[in-house]
C-alpha cells in the first residue's frame, strides 16, 4: 500500500461526522462530576446547542439522548497550554512546522493563527487524552521540549540579530473539534490572545549574552513602541525618528506596553523571576510565567504579583544553571501560595500534550490537592488567558467541552469513553489507533508486503 493512499485513508477516517450534532440535546447521568471548581456525586450533565445546559442532580430531560456514566468519571475538557498543537506535525521538518519565525524584520508581529491545520493529526491524539482546546504559543530559543533549532529563530546567527530577537511572535486558542465532512474546518477560538518572549539564559543569548542587555533592551523597545503610539501621523510622513521594530511589530506591541495583552515570559532561574517581575511593575506590563522551574523559592512574590505560571510538574532536574533548585514539589508550592498555576504537557505540549494530566498526576503524589490538579488542567488555563466562564469548566453557559472516563482521569489507565468539543461527540480514533489496526493483520497484508 502506498504512503498516500495510508495516509488519505487515515484522514478519511478522521474526518467521518461526529455521532452527536451540535444542536442535539445530550444528557450524561450517573457519573462522579468533576466540575472543574467542585465535585458532583450521581451526577447529571445535559448539552444543547453547543453548550453546557444544566449540570446537577436530576434526571435527564424528556426527549435528550442519554450517556449512562455510571461507575465513570465526567470532567471538563482539558486545556492544553504552551502547547504546539495543530501549529506542528513533524516539528523537525521544517515545511510542517508554522511555530517557528526566523524572519529578521518580523517578530512580535508573527501570527501562528494563520498556519494552524485541522485536519493535523496532533489533533485526535490529544483529544483521546482528554484534551479539548488548546493555547498554540510560537518557538523560541527558550521554549520548553520539542525538537526546535535556534538558527531557524528570529534574533539568532552570525552578528546577533537583536531587533526582532526579544520577541517570538503572538499565540492563539483554538478548539480540537473540527467537524471535517460537515465542512467545519475552523478550529481558531481566539487569535493573539499573548505576546511570547524568552527570558533568562535563552533571553539574554538574543539579546547579547547578558540579561541586563535583554532588561535595558526590552525597556527601549516599549518605549518606543509608546512613541510610535502616540505619533502614527508623524510615522506615515517620516517625520519620527528610526525606530527599531517594524511596523507591523510596533502596532502588535502596543496592547502589551499598554498592559491589556499579556506577555508569556519563559523564565526559570528565581533571581530571574524576581527580575521579570521588577520589570512588570516599572513598566505596567501584564505578564504569565512560562516554566518557573525555581518558582517556588520565590513563590509568596509570585502571588504577591498577581502573576501566574505555566508549568511543567515534572520539571525536576538541575539540567542547567537555571534550574538548580528544580524540584516535584514546585506545583504543590506555588498553590499553597496562592499562585493560579496550569499544568503543561511534555515536549511543548503537541505530541504529548495528553500526558498533561500524568504531569497533574504526579503533582498530587508531591503535595497537590487533588482538586487544584483538576483545576490546573481546566478552569485555571480559561481564566489565565481571559476565558473565564467559557471553556474549561462544567457549568452552565460554558462550551460543550466534556469527557466521560473510566475513572480518575489523573490515572494512567483511564481512558475516555467519550468526548465532546463544543457539543460535537468526536471519534475516538486516531492516526496511530489505526496504524495499530492497520498493521496487526497477520493476514492479509497489502500486495507491496507479500512481494
Amino acid at each position: 500500500m502506498r504512503l498516500s493512499h495510508l495516509i488519505a485513508g487515515a484522514v478519511a477516517a478522521l474526518a467521518v461526522s461526529a455521532p452527536a450534532l451540535a444542536q442535539e440535546t445530550v444528557a450524561i447521568v450517573g457519573g462522579r462530576v468533576l466540575t472543574g471548581t467542585s465535585v458532583i456525586e450521581n451526577g447529571t450533565v445535559v448539552i444543547r446547542d453547543g453548550r453546557i445546559a444544566s449540570v446537577g442532580t436530576g434526571g435527564a430531560p424528556a426527549g435528550a439522548r442519554v450517556i449512562d456514566a455510571a461507575g465513570k468519571v465526567v470532567a471538563p475538557g482539558f486545556v492544553a497550554v504552551d502547547s504546539g498543537l495543530g501549529g506542528s506535525e513533524v516539528s523537525s521538518v521544517r515545511g510542517t512546522n508554522e511555530l517557528r519565525n526566523a524572519s529578521n524584520s518580523l517578530s512580535a508581529a508573527f501570527d501562528v493563527s494563520y498556519g494552524l491545520d485541522p485536519w493535523s493529526f496532533t489533533l485526535p491524539v490529544a483529544r483521546l487524552g482528554g484534551v479539548t482546546r488548546a493555547v498554540v504559543v510560537p518557538q523560541h530559543p527558550g521554549s520548553s521540549g520539542g525538537h526546535y533549532h535556534e538558527d531557524e529563530t528570529a534574533g539568532v546567527g552570525d552578528g546577533g540579530l537583536h531587533e526582532p530577537g526579544l520577541f517570538a511572535g503572538q499565540a492563539a486558542i483554538i478548539h480540537l473539534g473540527p467537524n471535517l465532512q460537515a465542512g467545519g474546518q475552523d478550529i481558531l477560538v481566539k487569535p493573539r490572545v499573548a505576546m511570547v518572549a524568552p527570558f533568562g539564559e535563552a533571553g539574554a543569548g538574543v539579546a547579547g549574552g547578558a540579561r541586563g542587555a535583554e532588561f535595558v533592551l526590552f525597556k527601549e523597545t516599549l518605549a518606543e513602541v509608546r512613541l510610535y503610539a502616540r505619533n502614527r501621523s508623524a510615522y506615515e510622513r517620516a517625520g519620527l525618528r528610526d525606530l527599531m521594530l517594524s511596523r507591523a511589530d510596533l502596532e502588535a506591541l502596543i496592547p502589551v506596553a499598554e498592559g491589556s495583552m499579556p506577555l508569556i515570559v519563559t523564565v526559570s532561574r528565581a533571581s530571574d523571576i524576581l527580575q521579570v517581575l521588577r520589570l512588570a511593575r516599572e513598566e505596567g506590563v501584564k505578564v504569565i510565567l512560562d516554566g518557573a522551574e525555581e518558582g517556588w523559592l520565590v513563590a509568596d512574590q509570585i502571588a504577591a504579583a498577581g502573576v501566574p505560571v505555566l508549568l511543567n510538574p515534572t520539571d525536576n532536574l538541575p539540567n542547567d544553571f537555571e534550574m538548580r533548585a528544580a524540584r516535584m514539589e514546585n506545583a504543590a508550592a506555588l498553590n499553597a501560595a496562592g499562585v493560579v498555576i496550569a499544568i503543561k504537557g511534555n515536549e511543548g505540549s503537541t505530541h504529548r500534550a495528553r500526558e498533561a494530566r500524568y504531569n497533574a498526576g504526579n503533582a498530587v503524589s508531591h503535595g497537590l490537592p487533588y482538586d487544584a490538579a483538576i483545576a490546573a488542567l481546566t478552569v485555571n488555563p480559561a481564566r489565565i488567558f481571559g476565558m473565564a466562564g467559557q471553556f474549561g469548566q462544567i457549568a452552565p453557559g460554558a462550551a460543550g467541552d466534556v469527557v466521560v472516563w473510566s475513572g480518575d482521569p489523573l490515572e494512567p489507565l483511564s481512558q475516555p469513553s467519550a468526548v465532546f468539543v463544543g457539543g460535537v461527540e468526536q471519534p475516538l480514533e486516531s492516526r496511530p489507533l489505526l496504524l495499530r489496526d492497520r498493521y496487526r493483520q497477520q493476514t492479509p497484508m497489502p500486495p507491496a508486503y507479500r512481494n
